[in-house]
């Protein structure tokens, strides 16, 4: 049986190769582009992803964004405009004051634990922590009495009304938000904090009569122990506003202080200054004003620069419900200018034991 091969010459011209390399490379930009949008639209499903979910964290009406928007150091003007006493507000007479609460709750909001005397940790080691929260040491104390609980609305109400002092620039007409009267007290500045003290016949506490109160003879990094557990605080978002005092009862500290973490970041009585044997920059520690643009067209777009001062910040400590869960530890160092007001800033009150 014969067999036959056949071979036939295929001859490919100059302008067919040509137009090969322009098809494969046609493709090639094709294959590029869609890529490319691929990679687009997973980037702006998860943005949206991540908006919505912001959008579900934040604490006020999502439509009434543009009011809450601040250039930097404008809630500082308009804090102290209203200190001012710019506008004339009205609030509470002392007999009103008085009426908010029952005797009952009045003395267990005005009620103090004891803290004795002692040698205790302050800061941390924690490579992880901030720079200002370190190093680990210890400090003596004396004995001293701590505020139970944060200062409360209603509390704060009875001083104004005693005193003649503003109230807190978010209540309308000078009245307590409804239902708010068992909330810590916010928009107080340090002073706010120092002038209430003295009247109650107390004083601020110590950073480290703050810390001691929350980290027991220990050292331990929450009231509670050293692990972050969500049911013990308010924090993060979680649940979007302040708290009523001591609605975290399984966070209360050894000697059964309560809403040291989380809440309301609370004054305390020193200066931003770093400890003894810091390594943290020397800049940490210096406050920064912010300083007005003279050119009226960056003033407009609420550019602002920050220059150096001598003054100093004052210290805030136990994070707050809008916190990163981490810097409710007790050993965190927050801080902000004395004559600054915030919805997440509180405080509490000492006295000493004589």
């Amino acid at each position: 049986m014969m067999s036959f091969t056949y071979s036939r010459k295929i001859t490919v011209t100059k302008d067919q190769i040509a137009q090969r390399r322009r098809f494969l490379g046609a493709t090639l930009v094709t294959c590029m582009v869609l890529l490319l949008i691929g990679g687009t639209i997973h980037v702006i499903t998860l943005g949206t992803n991540r908006m919505n979910d912001m959008r579900g964290k934040v604490a006020y009406d999502i439509d009434k964004l543009d009011s809450k928007l601040r250039a930097a150091g404008e809630d500082l003007v308009l804090q102290s405009d209203h200190e001012l006493g710019v506008r004339q507000i009205n609030t509470y007479t002392v007999a009103e004051a008085n009426a908010l609460l029952s005797q009952e709750q009045w003395v267990e909001l005005d009620s103090m634990v004891d803290i004795p005397a002692g040698v205790f940790i302050v800061g941390t080691d924690y490579r992880r922590a901030d720079v200002q929260d370190q190093p680990q040491h210890n400090v003596e104390l004396g004995a001293y009495r701590i505020d139970k609980y944060p200062v409360t609305n209603a509390q704060f109400a009875r001083f104004i009304a005693a005193t003649g002092s503003r109230p807190p620039i978010h209540w309308e007409n000078g009245k307590i938000p409804s239902g708010l009267e068992l909330h810590p007290v916010t928009m107080v500045s340090w002073y706010d904090a120092l002038n209430y003290a003295n009247w109650a016949g107390k004083r601020m506490p110590t950073e480290a009569e703050w810390e001691r109160a929350a980290r027991g003879t220990d050292g331990r990094r929450w009231p509670w122990g050293n692990s972050m557990d969500p049911q013990r605080l308010n924090t993060y978002y979680q649940v979007g506003s302040t708290t009523k005092v001591g609605s975290y009862p399984s966070g209360a500290s050894p000697e059964g202080v309560m809403d040291l973490a989380g809440n309301v970041s609370e004054w305390v009585a020193n200066d931003f200054l770093p400890y003894p044997g810091s390594a943290a920059p020397d800049e940490i520690f210096q406050a920064k004003m912010p300083e007005v643009p003279e050119s009226p067209a960056e003033r407009s777009m609420k550019l602002v620069d920050f220059v150096s001062t001598r003054e100093k910040y004052k210290i805030l400590r136990g994070g707050s419900w809008k916190s990163d869960p981490f810097s409710t530890s007790g050993y965190h160092r927050n801080f902000s200018w004395p004559n600054y007001a915030s919805n997440f800033f509180g405080f509490r009150s000492v006295q000493d034991v004589q």
